[in-house]
């Protein structure tokens, strides 16, 4: 194949200039640094020599290891890496963040190839720390720490020591930067800074290696049916014919296929939660929006029209927990308070838009009328509310729309002159979803429930865990009457009110027959943090530990407590008198696996398993599929014996073809796997054909290692048009449609035709390329509730496959089985599944379309 012939290539010309005699040298000298170019960003870097002249970038740059600290783009840097190696016999590396915080930041590695974990020690309270080193006393048997730090153009050195790299004596000024070693080499075209160690060459070859396995393993990722012409150009037909043994087969959860919810995307408000206001609360800041938008306020969405004036006070406000509100004053009858809504305020013709508000009189005015206009201000539905008096009180009132508009506005229009006070301004749709108050929008809630999630993961990734401390997400903020919730900024850049709040979540799934899965802070905040000093090296203070804890223990008893206990009786006032049964919770998100992360996640994972053994506990093993999050989250996860850990992955196509055996090799006695978030990506392009059938064929994987992979969800979930912070996202909407994606109809598939038992299949190729058989994937599940036995093929070959179904195993069948194929060329995005009836017998056979996923169900007499 052509691609085992350009990495033969690779390796050779590698070697070529790795070996200028073609012997292997005893030693050599081995250049760490962290390129410039990049700003520091792109970790840490080797090139090595034999005679300390010409130097040979290995890679070339491939990133050994990258710094964590900080938020994505601004942060994430490696400054001035120095390399050491020390007594314990491990390679230790300490660097600076950035140029303005006081940390000194800590990797270790027995081969310089796997790093462990990163700690970020705050050592100078006050000022940065720049260029430090890293050397041993003997004498005391400590690692010295020092480094310069800078202020204008006064700058001091500084030391402290550590014997474990996690207490660090107090530090003290010194009159030198400890010994500081670093030479500067010409790398190709740029002059680097680092350290300079002479190594066996064993070392060398080890880096080396490395480097050649990840350029190897990136060329079979980077692989793309747009080569597929090139790829397989003599390729013919494929024959394949499939026997089915029912006699072995294995259980497998029946949890697998669910869905995960975060407010990403405008997912909430302005998406799923039906609100049709706006900035409702007057609750909107301009720390909400990072950035210059002066507009983001409490005026935000909100015009004045007329005689007037509009004030946000916050002198005797609804509720402390939603400070501002509207002071309206009127000096001309005629005046208006105007919202846009999010993107306008989608309105259909005959349909009705319950409204509410709280309002205080202040002077002369008694009566409002309420509209809903067009962009030409043709009144599309209208009511008045009378007799408005005394302090605050809420008013509803139903309008009916006589006339429909996508972008329409709403009206308030005091019928008198004076003033009042506004607050918590609000219309619904009728319509919601399962007709549920304060409920949500029916179209988009709709397409999730046709997913047919077996469990729902909320409310977020990262937002679950949030910007910093004080951005955690906390549960008890967004339960009880909405005036009393407490909104916050979204980690994604935008306002959250949290209306959708965790009653709704659990109603969501409870009304789709989903389990809910709760997502909760490990503790610690999101590692990509913008706030709180050193990224999340920051976790909540120990003393504060043990409130914390309970209020995740208080969650449980929310969802799963008798009326009679404290936080029962909250969701029975609710409307819930009955138990949500609650039967898991995930305790961190893709968290940076630190000291500090593993104490407080042991903490909470103790006293759950010690209150709530029968809640199952999913821990987090970080961002990726392998690495240092991965390896070390894992350790913690054995080490404790959580019972599910919740893995996350976005990889390219070509990862999904080349890893379907991944989850083949896991433990099957041991903890199993929730994988949280996943996704097939094209750089710059959007979810298509190509990548849906790259996680279809995934998919196949997973239900044959269903008995190790408890449940999966694809993420995000939804992407709100012209409001998009990641993609591709598996449903997009505006406000008027809901857009499923070519990936949607892949989950969909899979989530309708579900089974609890996997049956073991021989598959016979007429083809054996490794190319072929990689692109050609079979799941055979049956559904025990039903006694039907699914057939699940995916084709990602650019040239149709004849299969044959030995369907003997299977007992007698009925004479007629349904057929449902997704095809199509890969680039396309619109593409929807075909469904039919077909013929059945006993050497049933087919011809399946090239690129295409088809799925037949049988059902037994």
């Amino acid at each position: 194949m052509l691609l085992s012939i350009t990495f033969v290539v690779f390796c050779t010309d590698l070697r070529a200039e790795s070996l200028h005699s073609g012997k292997e040298p005893d030693s050599a000298y081995l250049f760490s640094y962290a390129s410039l170019k990049d700003g520091g960003r792109n970790g840490l870097h080797f090139a090595w020599s034999v005679d300390e002249k010409d130097w040979h970038a290995i890679g070339p740059e491939h990133s050994y290891v990258r710094c964590d600290y900080g938020t994505w783009g601004a942060q994430k840097r490696m400054l001035a890496p120095f390399l050491f190696f020390g007594p314990d016999k491990l390679w230790h590396c300490v660097w600076s963040v950035n140029e303005a915080d006081g940390v000194v930041a800590h990797a270790a590695s027995k081969d310089l190839v796997y790093w462990e974990r990163q700690s970020y020690p705050i050592l100078m309270q006050k000022g940065n720390c720049l260029f430090p080193t890293i050397s041993f006393d003997t004498k005391s048997q400590q690692f010295v720490i020092a480094w310069m730090s800078k202020k204008g153009d006064d700058s001091a050195d500084y030391v402290s020591h550590t014997k474990d790299f996690k207490n660090y004596s107090p530090v003290e000024p010194t009159a030198k930067n400890g010994i500081d070693s670093r030479q500067t080499i010409r790398i190709g075209e740029m002059e680097e800074s680092g350290t300079v160690h002479k190594v066996s060459w064993h070392v060398i070859e080890t880096v080396l290696k490395a480097a050649q396995h990840a350029a190897y393993e990136q060329q079979l990722w980077s692989e793309k049916t747009a080569d597929d012409a090139h790829r397989f150009a003599s390729l013919k037909p494929v024959d394949a014919h499939i026997k089915i043994n029912k006699n072995e087969g294995k259980k497998i959860s029946d949890l697998l296929m669910g869905v995960f919810f975060e407010d990403i995307n405008y997912a909430a408000d302005g998406g799923l939660y039906a609100e049709l206001i706006q900035n409702r609360d007057f609750e909107y800041r301009l720390s909400d929006k990072k950035g210059k938008d002066s507009t983001w306020n409490s005026y935000k969405a909100w015009t004045l029209k007329g005689e007037g004036t509009l004030k946000i006070d916050s002198v005797a406000p609804l509720h402390q927990n939603n400070a501002h509100y509207a002071v309206f004053n009127v000096e001309q009858t005629g005046a208006s308070l105007v919202n846009e809504g999010f993107d306008g305020i989608p309105v259909k013709a005959g349909e009705r838009y319950n409204f509410s508000l709280f309002v205080k009189a202040q002077k002369g005015i008694n009566n409002l009328l309420i509209r809903l206009i067009d962009k030409e201000g043709t009144v599309l539905g209208a009511i008045n509310m009378r007799d408005i008096k005394g302090e605050w009180k809420k008013y509803e009132a139903t309008i009916l729309a006589k006339r429909g508009a996508s972008d329409a506005y709403l009206e308030i229009i005091p019928q008198e002159t004076g003033s009042l006070a506004l607050d918590m301004i609000s219309l619904f749709p009728e319509k919601t979803f399962k007709g549920r108050k304060n409920g949500l929008r029916a179209d988009l809630a709709q397409a999730i429930a046709d997913l047919h999630p077996r469990f729902v993961r909320f409310p977020g990734g990262c937002v679950a865990h949030g910007d910093g401390l004080e951005n955690m997400y906390r549960w008890p903020h967004t339960i009880g009457p909405l005036e009393s919730r407490i909104p916050q900024r979204n980690l994604w850049n935008y306002h959250q009110t949290a209306g959708l709040g965790y009653f709704e979540y659990f109603q969501f799934c409870e009304d789709i027959g989903a389990e809910p899965v709760p997502v909760v802070p490990a503790g610690v905040p999101c590692q990509n943090s913008s706030a709180g000093g050193a990224g999340q090296q920051g976790g909540i203070p120990l003393e504060e530990m043990d409130a914390y804890i309970q209020e995740v223990l208080d969650l449980i008893e929310y969802a799963n407590g008798d009326v009679n206990t404290e936080w029962g009786s909250k969701r029975a006032a609710a409307g819930h008198p009955k138990p949500f049964y609650l039967k898991y919770i995930g305790i961190g998100n893709e968290d940076l696996i630190s000291d500090i992360f593993e104490e407080r996640f042991t903490m909470i994972f103790n006293k759950v398993k010690e209150k709530y053994p029968e809640i199952t506990v999913i821990g987090t093993v970080g961002p990726s599929f392998k690495g240092t999050d991965y390896t070390e989250g894992w350790n913690i996860a054995n080490q404790l014996q959580v019972p599910m850990v919740d893995e996350h992955y976005y990889q390219s196509p070509g990862w999904f073809i080349h890893n379907q055996t991944y989850y083949d090799k896991y433990d099957r006695n041991r903890t199993k796997v929730y994988l949280g978030e996943y996704a097939a990506h094209l750089p710059g392009r959007p979810n298509n054909l190509e990548t849906a059938l790259a996680e279809a064929l995934h998919l196949t994987s997973l239900e044959r290692n269903g008995d190790v992979v408890s449940m999966a969800s694809y993420a995000p979930l939804l992407a709100k048009e012209n409001h998009t912070q990641w993609n591709p996202d598996l449903i997009y909407f505006n406000n008027t449609e809901v857009k499923p994606t070519a990936g949607y109809f892949v989950q969909q598939l899979y989530g309708q035709h579900a089974g609890d038992t996997y049956l073991p299949t021989e598959l016979k190729l007429s083809n054996n390329e490794d190319a072929v058989k990689k692109r050609l994937a079979t799941s055979v599940v049956l559904d025990s509730k039903t006694g039907d036995v699914i057939v699940k093929i995916v084709n990602l070959l650019p040239v149709s496959t004849h299969v044959v179904l030995d369907l003997q195993s299977l007992g007698i069948l009925s004479t007629e089985a349904l057929k449902i194929a997704l095809t199509g060329n890969p680039t396309d995005k619109d593409v929807k599944p075909n469904r039919s009836k077909i013929l059945v017998r006993d050497d049933f056979k087919d011809e399946l379309p090239a690129y295409s996923f088809t799925v037949f169900r049988f059902q037994t007499k």
